[in-house]
């Protein structure tokens, strides 16, 4: 389990340092266009939070509930999105995230997976995300809809995701002068930094291994076990400057 926060005030090395000197490990930073400017992510802070040794979580919002518009919006997102990747020097292989900022109901939950699906399609090469409450995570993972999961708390009614690869616990508290929420991670977060890191491991050393838990993937009976199998082979494809890949298929 990895510390983290997000927030909506841009970091400064100082601050990320702080931070970082505490024991948070990730900043999810909002991943938006210049008309958000005032909680948007630069190149600059991601290099500040690279530097200052942690790691970076891209979340898109620009409306709580923006996801209710369905295809449309995520065709729109989706593109702002991957706009800013390339802005920020996002590498591929790190995943975006969503945000369902609303208690959102049954009702929504179509559009909501038209949104995430739509908005994939606009952002190759990377992984898509959705922040929401336990039932919109526990939704789109039963849908299929995204590959990553982050759930925060609120709307939740005290229940926890087994799909949150972040979790969200508490909001609004003060740490380093920035104010921010607090956050705990599971693994497979598609977070990412902007320092160059040499492969540990060779890309044919790495596709050897991936073609031994790929067998494990096709006959796995569960989707637990497939969601294992392609963690494991994600981890090869680090080692060797792969792009990730999702196991949803």
């Amino acid at each position: 389990m990895t510390k983290g926060i997000d927030c909506a005030t841009p970091l400064t090395y100082i601050n990320a340092r702080a931070l970082a000197q505490q024991g948070y490990r990730f900043a999810a930073r909002y991943l938006v266009p210049s008309s958000y400017a005032w909680k948007r992510l630069t190149s600059s802070e991601a290099d500040a939070i690279s530097k200052a040794g942690m790691q970076v979580i891209s979340v898109f919002e620009t409306t709580a509930n923006r996801p209710a518009g369905g295809a449309a919006a995520g065709e729109e997102d989706g593109k702002a999105a991957f706009k800013e990747t390339k802005l920020v020097g996002q590498p591929e292989g790190s995943a975006i995230y969503f945000a369902v900022d609303y208690d959102a109901q049954p009702r929504d939950y179509d559009a909501i997976e038209q949104y995430l699906i739509v908005a994939a399609k606009q952002i190759p090469g990377y992984l898509t995300g959705v922040y929401g409450s336990y039932a919109v995570v526990e939704e789109m993972a039963k849908r299929n809809a995204c590959t990553c999961f982050w759930q925060t708390y609120a709307w939740s009614q005290g229940k926890k995701s087994d799909h949150a690869n972040v979790y969200q616990y508490q909001n609004n508290v003060v740490i380093a002068g920035v104010s921010l929420d607090l956050n705990v991670s599971y693994d497979g977060e598609g977070w990412w930094n902007t320092a160059e890191e040499e492969p540990t491991m060779s890309k044919d050393d790495a596709e050897k291994i991936i073609r031994f838990l790929s067998a494990g993937w096709y006959v796995a009976t569960t989707k637990t076990d497939k969601e294992e199998y392609n963690r494991l082979a994600n981890e090869v494809r680090k080692a060797a400057g792969l792009p990730l890949e999702s196991s949803v298929k």
